[in-house]
């Protein structure tokens, strides 16, 4: 038996007017994921332990099946094993976004922050800018790391687990009292701006039409993960496909084995496919138990407060990715279960994460129930079945 997770990052969402009332899983053409969910479990999981953030690192290390109550330690620090930074105990990882905010001449706290990953930025062009914010900043306490897309890395050398806010929590806001009561850090974020307004790379993306990458954020803070390595947790060996270096970083920290694919890049115009097969590549080829697919896509879109675009994003997981997948598998006469959810909602309207249950859909192909729901939010919940700690949804897909 082989066995699949297929996690829409940020999929769940509210009923949305301009789509009939309906949520992007229920509006989207999703015929694959529909026509498998007839054959299987489906019901509704919360991710989210109570009293948490609903990030995607505490929701992902749910579906992995690592309660985040004992083995969260902050976000960074997961990046920072996919980057290959090695955290000393007393180092502290932050979050480096490098965002949009307005141009206005108006003081820095006083500005806007328009687009937490300014216009998807390619990793090429961010690690020019986080260069020249290193050149300027970096010193013997605070060192910068280049990550993928928006998405870098600062470590703090005997540094402080602070509270610090994600910038797509407060898109459309004035960012003054968002910024970190660490002065230093403070500090940093707004030389930043200095450093990188008049960039000739942000000017060049200015004149393309797109947002200006201006300011570095920082968020996450963490000390080093200790995950257990996912093998000796679940018996089987394991493989993560995921163009983020969050995902990654957790199957760094849990010993499995990572995937790089070309072209994928966490964006709507990611390399679809190109996940499908290595999912079916490393499971059938490579003799590994388990493969995760981790799709950033609907996340991003849902930041975006864009609903026709996260339809896009499951409508593509579906036959991009879903079909790419059953097919092969099935052409090989693999036995297999697949598990397909989100990680945590991302609703549009709101543009940020929320703790809410989200669907889930199993399916054996040992043993195809008859069943006549969709797979959506609300054909879901109605199924009856509702998993109330996400870090023991797992055991179901192994069947332990």
């Amino acid at each position: 038996m082989k066995y699949l997770i297929v996690l829409g990052d940020g999929m769940a969402d509210k009923e949305i007017p301009e789509l009939g009332n309906k949520t992007p899983l229920e509006y989207a053409k999703t015929p694959v994921m529909d026509q498998y969910s007839k054959m299987s479990e489906v019901g509704m999981v919360h991710t989210i332990p109570e009293g948490m953030s609903p990030g995607s690192d505490t929701a992902n290390l749910s579906v992995l099946g690592y309660d985040p109550k004992e083995y969260y330690t902050g976000r960074s620090p997961l990046e920072a094993l996919s980057i290959g930074v090695d955290m000393k105990t007393t180092d502290v990882a932050l979050r480096c976004n490098i965002v949009t905010v307005s141009t206005d001449d108006l003081p820095y706290e006083e500005k806007t922050i328009i687009d937490h990953s300014s216009s998807e930025i390619s990793t090429e062009d961010a690690a020019v800018l986080l260069e020249a914010v290193r050149k300027e900043l970096e010193n013997d306490i605070y060192k910068f790391y280049v990550g993928t897309s928006y998405r870098h890395l600062t470590i703090w050398d005997q540094g402080q687990v602070v509270e610090l806010t994600p910038p797509h929590d407060v898109l459309g806001q004035q960012i003054g009292q968002y910024l970190p009561k660490d002065e230093i850090l403070r500090e940093m974020m707004k030389k930043s701006y200095d450093i990188l307004a008049n960039h000739p790379l942000n000017l060049e993306r200015i004149k393309n039409g797109l947002n200006p990458a201006n300011s570095i954020w920082f968020w996450g803070a963490g000390t080093r993960p200790m995950l257990s390595p996912f093998k000796e947790k679940t018996g089987h060996t394991g493989a993560m496909i995921s163009a983020v270096d969050l995902l990654k970083g957790i199957a760094v920290g849990a010993d499995m084995k990572v995937i790089e694919v070309e072209g994928a890049n966490g964006g709507l115009h990611t390399n679809y496919e190109g996940k499908a097969d290595a999912a079916v590549d490393v499971l059938l080829n490579q003799d590994y138990d388990f493969a995760y697919i981790h799709l950033e896509a609907p996340d991003e879109m849902g930041h975006q407060g864009s609903y026709e675009r996260k339809v896009q994003a499951i409508e593509n997981l579906d036959q991009k990715i879903i079909k790419r997948v059953v097919e092969q598998m099935e052409a090989a006469g693999a036995d297999f279960r697949m598990l397909v959810l989100p990680d945590h909602p991302t609703p549009v309207a709101i543009r940020t994460h929320t703790s809410d249950p989200v669907p889930y859909m199993l399916y054996d192909s040992t043993n195809k129930l008859d069943k006549t729901w969709n797979y959506n939010e609300r054909e879901a919940a109605e199924g009856g079945i509702y998993v109330a700690e996400g870090h023991t949804l797992i055991n179901h897909l192994f069947n332990a």
